[in-house]
C-alpha cells in the first residue's frame, strides 16, 4: 500500500502517514526500523504495510516507495 509521510519525530522514530483518502495512520519505531530508513521527510511517498482495522489500524512497515 502507498501513503504520504505526514509527521516524523527523529528522536522517537515515530510519526504518521496519510493514506490516499486522507486518513492518518500512526507508525512507531519498530515499523520505521523494519524499513531500514534513516530519515523521513513530510511529503515523501512511502510504501507501508498495516495491521488492524479502523481506529486500531497501525503501520507495521514503512519504507520509501521505489518505482
Amino acid at each position: 500500500m502507498q501513503a504520504t509521510a505526514y509527521t516524523y519525530d527523529p528522536e522517537s522514530r515515530s510519526g504518521q502517514v496519510l493514506l490516499d483518502d486522507g486518513t492518518p495512520v500512526p507508525f512507531d519505531a519498530p515499523a520505521f526500523d523494519a524499513g531500514g530508513l534513516r530519515l523521513l521527510r513530510p511529503g515523501q511517498r512511502v510504501r507501508i504495510e498495516t495491521r488492524g482495522e479502523g481506529e486500531a489500524r497501525r503501520v507495521t512497515l514503512v519504507t520509501l516507495q521505489t518505482f
